[in-house]
């Protein structure tokens, strides 16, 4: 049995478009079950327990802005934790693709639902013999949203023959905390280029050449052309 796992992950909101929510983003990573990651996992945890920070579900969003547990936490910790999911997504053989619409260009949700599963229908039709080519194909969400788990079921059930759909939580499941990080890293990505930064994000890159050089370009390298 040939296997492809995905997990997706959000970011933003379905609501009017606003400053401080400016995109809504859904990131998808691509993994072959025959492709053990088993190692780098075990790895993570291991590097996470030297922090004290036993079964830690890495939540990037929060790491940046200093919120929810890691409320207490000083920057330099913050950092650690991030950068070892960064060096665990770059040491696995996964793939990832981002789909996003700019809300300011989006009249309502219905507008929105559109535009999101137009672009993964397309990404699926240009690679629709490579999806065809597993015996199973696994989508994994948290039904975070409903119109994302909408958007799944319409056009994975439309295009593919049997997609297998499971809910997860995100403290299960180490790619769907890197699907987290790298739906952040695409916002991040997108506020750069618009010169949309805010202040927690610019004290907690610094310097832009060195957020490009060891983050976005890095991390592109993984990116489902």
């Amino acid at each position: 049995m040939k296997e492809l796992s995905i997990f997706i992950d959000e970011s933003g909101d379905f609501g009017e478009y606003s400053a401080h929510s400016p995109y809504y983003i859904i990131t998808m990573i691509f993994h072959v079950q025959s492709e053990d990651i088993q190692p780098a996992i075990a790895k993570l945890n291991q590097e996470l327990s030297y922090l004290h920070l036993d079964n830690l579900c890495i939540h990037t969003g929060p790491i940046i802005r200093k919120e929810e547990i890691y409320e207490e936490i000083e920057i330099d910790e913050r950092r650690r934790i991030f950068n070892k999911m960064v060096a665990f997504i770059r040491q696995i053989n996964i793939r990832y693709k981002c789909f996003y619409i700019e809300k300011k260009h989006i009249s309502d949700v219905v507008e929105a639902t559109g535009k999101l599963s137009k672009q993964i229908s397309r990404f699926v039709n240009d690679n629709y013999e490579e999806f065809l080519s597993f015996d199973d194909v696994k989508l994994y969400y948290d039904n975070g949203q409903v119109e994302v788990s909408k958007i799944l079921s319409s056009v994975f059930n439309a295009l593919l023959p049997n997609p297998i759909f499971r809910k997860v939580m995100p403290t299960e499941y180490k790619l769907f905390q890197a699907a987290d990080l790298l739906c952040t890293m695409e916002l991040v990505r997108l506020k750069l280029e618009n010169n949309l930064f805010s202040k927690s994000e610019s004290m907690f890159f610094g310097n832009i050449r060195d957020l490009k050089k060891n983050y976005l370009k890095p991390l592109s390298k993984k990116e489902w052309k």
